[in-house]
Order: C-alpha cells, then sequence, then structure tokens
C-alpha cells in the first residue's frame, strides 16, 4: 500500500507527514508538557479513532484500510508507540489530570482503545495498568466513571 493510499494518519505515524495543522510527528512528540496539556487537537492524529472526534470537529476518522496499513507498517507501528511512550511520561510528569474530572480521562480513553485496536490488547492493559498505579499513588482522585470508561476500553 503506497503512502497516499493509506491515508494522512498513517503518513503522520510514519514520521512522512503532517497533521492538520501542518506538525510533523517528530514536532508534536518534542513538545513539553504545558504544550501536551493546551494543545486539544494532536491527540486524534496520535491516537486515532474509527469514531468521529466530539471534542475536536474535523479530526482525522481512521477508516478500516489505513488502520490496516499502521497495523503492518513498522515504521507506522514505531511512531505510534513512540506517541504512547510520550503521553506516558506526560501523565507520570504532571498531575492536574489526577482530579475527579478533567479532559485528560477522555484522553486516556481514546489512547487506551487506539492501542487495543492498533497495537493490541496487552499494549492496552499495559498503558491502563501504568495509569491505574498513579492514580492510586494520588489517592485514586480520578472518578469511578472515567474508571470504567477505561476498564471498558481494554476489554477484549
Amino acid at each position: 500500500m503506497t503512502e497516499a493510499s493509506a491515508g494522512p494518519v498513517h503518513a503522520f505515524l510514519t514520521g512522512r507527514g503532517r497533521d492538520g495543522r501542518g506538525r510533523s510527528l517528530a514536532e508534536v512528540l518534542a513538545f513539553d508538557d504545558a504544550r501536551i496539556e493546551g494543545v486539544h487537537d494532536v491527540i486524534q492524529w496520535l491516537f486515532p479513532l474509527a469514531e468521529p472526534s466530539r471534542a475536536v470537529p474535523g479530526a482525522p476518522v481512521l477508516g478500516a484500510a489505513e488502520a490496516a496499513a499502521i497495523r503492518a507498517d513498522p515504521a507506522a507501528r514505531a511512531g505510534f508507540l513512540a506517541a504512547r511512550d510520550r503521553m506516558l511520561r506526560f501523565y507520570a510528569g504532571t498531575d492536574g489530570w489526577l482530579t475527579a474530572l478533567d479532559h485528560n480521562h477522555l484522553r486516556i480513553t481514546r489512547i487506551l482503545t487506539a492501542l487495543r485496536d492498533l497495537a493490541g490488547l496487552e499494549e492496552a492493559k499495559a498503558f491502563h495498568a501504568a495509569v491505574l498505579r498513579l492514580n492510586d499513588r494520588a489517592g485514586s482522585p480520578v472518578n469511578p466513571g472515567s474508571l470504567e470508561y477505561w476498564r471498558k476500553a481494554v476489554e477484549a
């Protein structure tokens, strides 16, 4: 499958394409924690889903062919897993999301779902376990509803 036929998210995750604002994967992964917290239109490119984003109209929607291309392409998988690692560092290095309600809870659900669909259930479960450990260490401030969404996202 060629880069053009695979789709824009696939190209972005390989490092050969740009997101909707012209940013490369390397640029996004280099964001500091404050920028990751403040930029709300990049998570859909890093962790694409088959459903449209309710938070960011016009964000990419992942089709079946593009999802298959991402799963099959070592470069796209490496970019995707680098995004996972960056977000895990973000969550480990910040605590603003460790409250009852925060937009990052939705982001985490998206990340878990994308990991499950594009990298496999074990990757999703490992991220889930890491986020739960961070929540536990903070005294479990995340609301039960968010925890339930996260749990459902890592079901087979």
